[in-house]
């Protein structure tokens, strides 16, 4: 439950790894879009425990292997590029919270799954097809309180740290924002005075 109907309404911040997915089906559809599938099944139990997409032509160059913890896409740098807001379609899992929750504009690569090899730090693991797993959410309230301009020092971040290093399988990402005091609050900007008897 995101609100108690018990205690006053005020701003908040939801935030963490929510291990968000792509839908992948979506993803895999549009990255192997002129690719051929070949299905590889288990002998004894005729279970899928394979696919693998291959160009057209270039002589049936493989794009993309998947199986059970592993998403092998020849291209890393379409999660990358443009910082993979191309893929941004097929992040969907927020949408049903959409009516509560609020998020500013993703404008980062997928923060998870990097290589937790010291020496990669930009690189993504083949265990998982990369997503927008860390996220910061808001409410409504919040989010007026974060883009509403009082002075010309409107300064709104929402980006991941550590580029360029290796942080673990996932990137942290923040939210900075100047916000005044008691900003949120219609009383809270007025002064009580004493009487001095």
């Amino acid at each position: 439950r995101i609100i108690d109907q018990r205690f006053e309404k005020v701003s908040y911040f939801v935030f963490g790894d929510f291990n968000f997915r792509l839908d992948a089906k979506a993803v895999v559809e549009t990255l192997c879009a002129k690719a051929t599938m070949q299905t590889i099944r288990a002998a004894d139990t005729n279970e899928v425990v394979k696919l693998i997409f291959r160009e057209s032509d270039n002589d049936r160059k493989v794009m993309l292997q998947l199986e059970k913890k592993l998403f092998d896409y020849f291209n890393q740098d379409v999660f990358r590029d443009n910082n993979g807001t191309a893929l941004l379609e097929f992040d969907r899992e927020l949408s049903v919270f959409k009516d509560r929750l609020y998020e500013l504009d993703i404008s980062f690569p997928p923060s998870y799954p990097y290589s937790e090899d010291s020496s990669q730090g930009k690189q993504y693991m083949n265990t998982r097809c990369p997503a927008w797993c860390d996220r910061i959410l808001m409410s409504h309230s919040a989010k007026e309180l974060i883009l509403k301009s009082e002075n010309d020092e409107k300064i709104v971040i929402y980006d991941h740290i550590g580029p360029n290093v290796c942080m673990g399988d996932h990137k942290p990402v923040f939210l900075s924002f100047r916000i005044a005091a008691g900003a949120g609050k219609p009383i809270a900007n007025v002064h009580k005075c004493c009487v001095v008897q």
